[in-house]
């Protein structure tokens, strides 16, 4: 069965005509048009502190998307945790996991910019320490019964509708990230593709007793739909580039994730083959080429695409490819 995926970062770069209030209020439609056609997942980021307006609050932008749809699945991929005090953590998305009925979910990250720690005020050292501290507390005050944590007593009302626990999964890129995941039993989603981290991961869990939930990470493909791709290439390469540019510029050479790319032209990043611009019936081909497990990634308004533009791909893939996808 087909998984399709809206992705949203809500990057506003310069140079981009479409206004941040623009794309937000595109975006809360987007998440309702794609709950009514039955996509599988909406996903958010999160980054802090940048030139473009990189989402920096993903849970109440998952708040407004809860109330603007009924179905599909929602998450932050991947939600900084060691940026977070823990207790509100845990009671703000004890309270998604109700008000969505239990369609939340996020993928617990360190992030990988020092700049972010030193803006919120948080060492960045300390930042596995965190995020061992907060898992602790969030799932045992998510079982409703008053614990002790630094000290306080924490008693969380109301407790969340999903048990044992509401969606939550591990993510990283090495070793360590496996190892938290085996430990604290609770899925193991990398943002890179290693298989030797994959195979310590299982062996962690057989070391912990505990069976292994391995949600690999996706080929770092992005797909736009279009029954003209030049004409789509040049209307939203700059902004394709400006995305792939800068994540780039982030990440240090220890630092890979499936999106990482290296081109530095519009015609560089065609030529790289993540960023995808197809038509509706190479869309279906590569859907059927990739068998059972196939997953479209839609990804609207990357780098500030002006939402008249994404939302002509969006109906294109909606009425000339989702009903050929079964």
């Amino acid at each position: 069965m087909a998984m399709n995926i809206l992705r949203f970062d809500m990057r506003a770069p310069g140079f981009s005509p479409a206004a941040s209030r623009e794309l937000y209020a595109a975006t809360l439609d987007m998440a309702s048009w794609a709950d009514e056609k039955g996509f599988d997942l909406i996903t958010l980021s999160e980054h802090h502190g940048t030139d473009d307006g990189y989402l920096s609050a993903p849970l109440p932008l998952l708040g407004c998307m809860v109330g603007r749809t009924r179905r599909v699945q929602l998450s932050v991929v991947a939600l900084l945790l060691p940026l977070y005090e823990p207790v509100k953590l845990a009671e703000d998305l004890a309270l998604l996991d109700i008000a969505s009925g239990g369609r939340v979910s996020i993928v617990a990250g360190l992030g990988y910019r020092p700049v972010e720690y030193e803006m919120l005020g948080v060492d960045w050292g300390s930042r596995g320490r965190r995020m061992d501290e907060s898992l602790d507390l969030i799932l045992r005050a998510w079982s409703g019964e008053p614990c002790e944590w630094q000290g306080r007593r924490i008693r969380l009302t109301p407790v969340p509708l999903t048990q044992p626990l509401p969606p939550i999964r591990i993510g990283g890129t090495g070793r360590l990230g496996a190892r938290r995941a085996a430990r604290l039993d609770l899925p193991y989603q990398p943002s890179v593709n290693k298989p030797e981290v994959f195979e310590y991961y299982r062996e962690e869990c057989a070391r912990q007793g505990v069976e292994p939930v391995l949600l690999p990470p996706g080929a770092g493909e992005m797909v736009w739909v279009s029954d003209d791709p030049e004409r789509t290439w040049a209307e939203i390469g700059a902004h394709l580039l400006h995305d792939a540019t800068v994540y780039a510029s982030w990440q240090p050479e220890s630092q890979r994730s499936a999106v990482h790319s290296d081109a530095t032209t519009v015609e560089g990043l065609r030529a790289e083959g993540k960023h995808l611009v197809l038509t509706p019936e190479q869309c279906v081909e590569r859907a059927g080429a990739q068998g059972p497990f196939a997953a479209t990634v839609l990804f609207p308004l990357c780098g500030g695409i002006p939402p008249e533009v994404a939302w002509r791909g969006l109906e294109l893939f909606a009425n000339e490819v989702l009903p050929k996808l079964g």
